[in-house]
């Protein structure tokens, strides 16, 4: 059959028909090409400052230079420090609570959007309430306290 009638039999698929999903599909992987490309250009950039930064900057080793520094702290004794566990018990609190915020965000637009209301607000007291009770269980342990 000619590309003609094909067009013109009802129930065919006709050319004209194809052509946006190929060009469609030519979108989706040219937008893919820029981003690979910007990367290349990324990494290209990075690695050109590193090898100037090589090639321009004096070596000059010198004991002085090749002792460990930390803090404008000269380095005495040993390298093993006891580093009290109250520190990190924060930092995880923290992040749990970094992460309940960021929960937030979304659960509040869907929230506004009509026909989610009860069933979000349910999930998100549920999920609240995971927090309450692990809240709870670390202050009866004593966790919270600073000793």
């Amino acid at each position: 059959m000619s590309a003609t009638l094909r067009e013109s039999v009802p129930g065919t698929v006709s050319s004209a028909v194809r052509e946006p999903t190929a060009v469609l599909a030519a979108d989706y992987f040219r937008s893919y090409s820029v981003v690979g490309l910007l990367a290349v250009v990324g990494v290209l950039f990075v690695a050109v400052a590193f090898g100037a930064g090589r090639l321009l900057r004096p070596v000059v080793p010198t004991p002085e230079k090749l002792l460990t520094y930390e803090c404008g702290v000269d380095p005495v004794g040993e390298g093993w420090a006891h580093t009290q566990v109250r520190y990190y018990v924060y930092a995880f609190l923290y992040v749990i609570f970094a992460v309940d915020s960021i929960f937030l965000f979304p659960w509040a637009t869907v929230f506004a959007a009509p026909g989610y209301g009860a069933t979000t607000l349910v999930e998100m007291f549920i999920f609240l309430g995971f927090l309450t009770v692990g809240l709870l269980y670390a202050y009866k342990k004593g966790v919270l306290a600073w000793t």
